[in-house]
Order: structure tokens, then C-alpha cells, then sequence
């Protein structure tokens, strides 16, 4: 069960390894983009190219899961960024039960985008852990963990895809345990447990007042969704990539220019470099670009967006 690019390199693993795939179970296709063409979720291609049944309940909570559950029989239940919870009677249906891949260190950052959050909040490591399915969430217990780096440099999707590889490894080697016995579910301590909750659109509005690594940490996490918003001169500015500078005095937001760079003064005194900048309705261009673009002036400022 997955529908995101996450779950692909699990798929193709226990695919290679020789695994009996009695089915694929993703997302239903969802119209996209401008013109709303109907997609399917990457890992329904996946499935396609390697022969394997696809099926796209719309829900999972009627009889005819059950039914279609039935019938494919399986021993163990594999969740890989499925995209929805498993209701109970699921949770229980097979034999070796439902095993999910998180994309944390189980307890920390249960919820829905841990790798966004671990890099927002600046953590230096973090890694993936396979569980058992309970009916909380990510609440199960801990089958296996590896754990992986932050590099400083990292953005969500170096270490989203990074994670999933590593995932993949660790599934096959977590269905390796499982059928021979020898590995054992650990109960997850609570009380050390936080949350990634689901990213909204306000979680990438830049507040300038804050520390300069706080908002470099959030353009690294929240790139490309829901993207880390400033405005400037009424219009809204989206800050792909940044570089922490030097110190600097200055209100929170003002833009200081020299030949070559861009940045913003933040809230604890240091310049933010603005290495890749997104203005309104234009194309992505370098710092330098945007402000020579702009003919930015002395005293200009990057405002705080709010909603109205």
C-alpha cells in the first residue's frame, strides 16, 4: 500500500527480491495541474511497469475493501506513504500484520511530514523506522530503525529521497526478521513523542523577526510546498534558497545589496543571502538578478504576509 515517490524504492525492492506482490493498493487518480487532467500517484506507474495488479479504493472503510482484501490474501500488509489510516479491521487483517515505513526515528516527529519538520527545526539527524500498525498514529510498535545525517546543505527533497532508499533496505530486512522470528516489535515511549503535523500554506510565511538559521532551516524544508512566502512591494516573493551571512544591523526584512549578492536582515542581527528568489508571476532568478531586476532602494524592506 503507497501512493507517494516515497514508497517506490520499497516497492521495487521486495519486487527484486523475489516477494509475492498479491497486489498494489494506492491512491484513486486525481486531476492536476492548469487544466485538470486526471494522474495517477507515482507509485500506480511504478506497479504498472513491473506487471503488477493495481487496484485505487476510493475508501477503505466499506464492505468492498473488505471483499477486495479477501481475495488477495495477503501475509503481511506493507504501508509506504499510503496517504491514508488504516481502519482497525485492517490493522489486524493479516497474519504478520500492517508494517509501516516512517520517515523519523519513532517517537519524534509522528504525523504527516516528518521530514519537512525535522529539517525545519534544525535536527542534525534523523532516519527511517518500520512499525507495527496500530489504530493511533504512528503510535506502533518499533520494528527497526537506521539512522541518516541532516546535512547543513539538505533540502526536503535530498533527504526525502535519501530516506527512501534507505527505507527500502530496511523493509526488506524487516520482512527478513519477521518470517524468520528473530525480530522484535518495541513498544514506543510517549512521553518522548512529538509531532510533524500536515504542512498548511501559512506554515511558509516568513516571519523576519526570527533567527536567520530558523528561516534558512524553513526555505530548506518547505521548498517546493507550501513554499517560504515573503512580500515585496505588494506583491508576494517565493525564497527558494538561501545562505547564512555576516552580521548586520537593520530592521527585520530590510534588503542590503552589493554587487554580487542580496540578502535580509533577521531577527537576531544576521543577513540572510538570498541565493534564488521567485517574484509574483515570473520565472525563478538569482539573487543578484532579482535585485539588479528590481533596482532595489535604499531603505526597502521584505513585509511579512498575512492572511486577510
Amino acid at each position: 500500500m503507497g501512493s507517494a515517490t516515497f514508497a517506490i524504492p520499497t516497492l521495487e525492492r521486495l519486487f527484486e527480491k523475489g516477494y509475492p506482490i498479491s497486489g498494489v493498493i494506492t491512491q484513486p487518480d486525481k486531476p492536476t495541474g492548469r487544466h485538470q487532467m486526471m494522474q495517477g500517484p507515482p507509485v500506480k506507474q511504478k506497479a504498472f511497469d513491473l506487471h503488477l495488479p493495481i487496484y485505487q479504493p476510493k475508501t477503505l472503510k466499506n464492505d468492498e475493501a473488505q471483499v477486495l482484501f479477501r481475495a488477495l490474501d495477503p501475509q503481511m500488509i506493507m504501508v509506504v506513504a499510503y496517504g491514508k489510516i488504516l481502519p482497525p479491521w485492517l490493522v489486524h487483517f493479516a497474519p504478520y500484520g500492517a508494517i509501516n515505513l516512517h520517515g523519523s526515528l519513532l517517537p519524534k516527529y509522528r504525523g504527516a511530514a516528518p521530514v519537512h519538520w525535522a529539517i525545519a527545526n534544525g535536527e542534525s539527524e534523523t532516519g527511517v523506522c518500520s512499525m507495527k500498525v496500530d489504530e493511533g498514529l504512528d503510535t506502533g510498535a518499533v520494528l527497526m530503525c537506521e539512522k541518516t545525517a541532516i546535512e547543513p546543505d539538505d533540502s526536503v527533497q535530498d533527504l526525502y529521497d535519501r530516506l527512501a532508499v534507505i527505507g527500502a533496505g530496511l523493509m526488506e530486512r524487516t520482512v527478513q526478521g519477521l518470517v524468520a522470528g528473530n525480530v522484535q516489535a518495541k513498544a514506543q515511549d510517549d512521553s518522548e513523542a512529538s509531532l510533524a503535523p500536515m504542512l498548511k500554506r501559512e506554515h511558509g510565511y516568513i516571519d523576519w523577526t526570527m533567527p536567520a538559521h530558523v528561516i534558512h532551516n524553513r526555505v530548506r524544508a518547505f521548498n517546493p510546498w507550501p513554499g517560504t512566502v515573503t512580500r515585496f512591494r505588494g506583491g508576494i516573493c517565493k525564497i527558494l534558497k538561501t545562505r547564512l551571512g555576516s552580521s548586520h544591523s537593520g530592521a527585520p526584512g530590510s534588503i542590503v545589496t552589493s554587487k554580487n549578492t542580496v540578502s535580509a536582515v533577521s531577527g537576531d542581527g544576521l543577513l540572510l543571502e538570498i541565493e534564488s528568489i521567485q517574484p509574483e508571476n515570473r520565472k525563478a532568478v538569482s539573487g543578484a538578478d532579482f535585485a539588479n531586476g528590481a533596482r532595489i532602494q535604499a531603505g526597502e524592506k521584505f513585509e511579512p504576509l498575512v492572511d486577510n
